[in-house]
């Protein structure tokens, strides 16, 4: 078997990053907790936001957890392939305006 950097087990010790800060840990999980919880947003619609995120930050733990979540909350394959459309098309998006910067530099070196 090959070593990989991501290994599907490690989403189930997530709760060990405690184990070296648990101060620090204990903070982080309360203010997740409450950001995930029902708000102005339910729970169900931050599913969605944290799966089409979790690509754009290209997690694959938040991918394995947010797909689970999101199909639980009753999203379907569907709606979730469209989120992570919305994602893709805004990451590109970004990677395009820079697009400006780079034209920009390109326009004072060249003058």
């Amino acid at each position: 078997m090959e070593n990989h950097y991501y290994n599907a087990k490690d989403l189930g010790k997530f709760g060990s990053i405690a184990d070296f800060q648990k101060p620090m840990a204990g903070k982080f999980f309360a203010w997740y907790g409450e950001v995930f919880g029902e708000g102005s947003l339910s729970a169900r619609e931050k599913s969605l936001i944290a799966l089409a995120v979790a690509h754009a930050v290209q997690c694959p733990y938040c991918i394995d957890a947010y797909s689970s979540d999101a199909f639980e909350k009753g999203w379907s394959e569907a709606q979730m392939m469209e989120a992570v459309h919305v994602s893709a098309a805004i990451k590109g998006g970004a990677a395009l305006v820079h697009g400006v910067q780079m034209m920009n530099k390109v326009k004072e070196v060249a003058m």
